[in-house]
């Protein structure tokens, strides 16, 4: 495993010699900051984001310093120093070379990765930003703090809508289904509704799944299609549900070992028109497990006990996973690495692996 310390560098290279990851964890390469100052100290990273075409992704560590890693061109470099640590990045905005970066002032600012210029300072939260969905046209952002989410228009930055939610329910997620303009907001009483993006006209609720099976969601990710929604919680228990219809359609029981899911992301597939079928399911131990939510078979895993994962965002085309470790570094992870002998080995000789089932199928009458 190759290892690059970005040290006081504004730019350089990724690695130096190419990269040749393993099957056995599918790592790039581990990038680390320390400083190299009279007391030298691990800068740690918090977010992480790729850009549309997802060869090159952006990070922000608790200083503020914000990096563009450019996987295809392996470059990286030194684009902001925003001197407080960043809560959420986005970085597929419709003009390339901007991005939006929530600060721990509570405030939202864009900037230009290429002038290194201010383009634009959005206010409005009073609490702080945890999430940034950009639309698919890269035209609006919704910003969610705790107590309200905003909705932005990025060619003027103005605030066109504005969701305020009575302190006693709280705000999970709002972000906008793939490909549509459909926003879903997901509240921690469990309630979540879909609404038109232009007039906040509510087009359906989900029901409340059945009292048997009822966790509390804190996670959710969506297929590229806009279909299905997976849900999760304090529970090894993940909740599936079909989004056209309105239902809950199957339950996944994952292994014991797992006891609370902390982050949920579908993974890519150039071949399946954005109805993914695979899962990664980051849990409480720091391994993030990926399933098929057919087979309910485990295909592969990253993070380990003594090296877990406290966030992942996977690359749109699914070539790149993007993990920021508990230690504060940053893996880059090659998915044609991990997944190139899943076809060529037996699931029968990994059957301690695979402790998946599904309950039942699930219908909401």
């Amino acid at each position: 495993m190759q290892s690059t310390d970005l040290g006081n560098k504004e730019s350089g290279k990724i690695w130096h010699r190419k990269p040749s990851p393993a099957t056995r964890d599918g790592i790039i390469v581990n990038i680390i900051h320390n400083t190299s100052d009279y007391h030298p100290k691990v800068l740690r990273f918090l977010n992480v984001a790729f850009d549309g075409p997802g060869d090159s992704l952006i990070a922000g560590d608790h200083q503020g310093n914000i990096y563009v890693f450019d996987l295809y061109g392996n470059r990286f470099n030194l684009v902001q120093r925003t001197a407080q640590a960043c809560t959420a990045l986005a970085f597929n905005l419709r003009r390339k070379s901007e991005f939006l970066v929530a600060l721990a002032d509570y405030s939202v600012k864009c900037f230009d990765t290429v002038t290194k210029e201010l383009v634009s300072w959005m206010r409005g939260h009073e609490s702080s930003v945890f999430s940034i969905s950009v639309h698919a046209s890269g035209k609006y952002a919704i910003t969610t703090s705790s107590d309200t989410a905003q909705l932005w228009d990025l060619d003027t930055f103005q605030r066109k809508r504005k969701l305020n939610i009575r302190q006693s329910v709280g705000i999970q997620k709002v972000f906008f289904l793939p490909l549509s303009n459909t926003i879903l907001s997901c509240f921690k009483d469990n309630s979540i509704f879909a609404w038109e993006c232009d007039t906040l006209f509510c087009k359906y609720q989900l029901p409340a799944p059945p009292e048997s099976s009822s966790i509390l969601y804190k996670v959710f990710a969506v297929t590229r299609d806009g279909r299905i929604l997976a849900a999760g919680g304090k529970s090894n228990h993940l909740h599936l549900w079909c989004l056209e219809a309105t239902q809950l359609f199957r339950i996944i029981q994952m292994p014991t070992k797992v006891r609370a899911i902390r982050h949920l992301e579908f993974l890519p597939d150039s071949f399946d028109a954005g109805s993914n079928q695979v899962l990664g399911v980051l849990s409480q131990d720091g391994i993030m497990r990926f399933v098929n939510i057919q087979t309910c078979k485990l295909l592969f895993e990253i993070g380990s006990l003594d090296e877990g994962i406290s966030s992942s965002v996977i690359s749109p085309h699914g070539r790149y996973i993007a993990s920021i470790m508990e230690n504060g570094s940053l893996n880059i992870y090659s998915v044609q690495a991990l997944t190139q002998e899943i076809n060529k080995v037996s699931f029968n000789r990994n059957t301690h692996k695979t402790r998946l089932c599904i309950d039942r199928l699930m219908k909401i009458l």
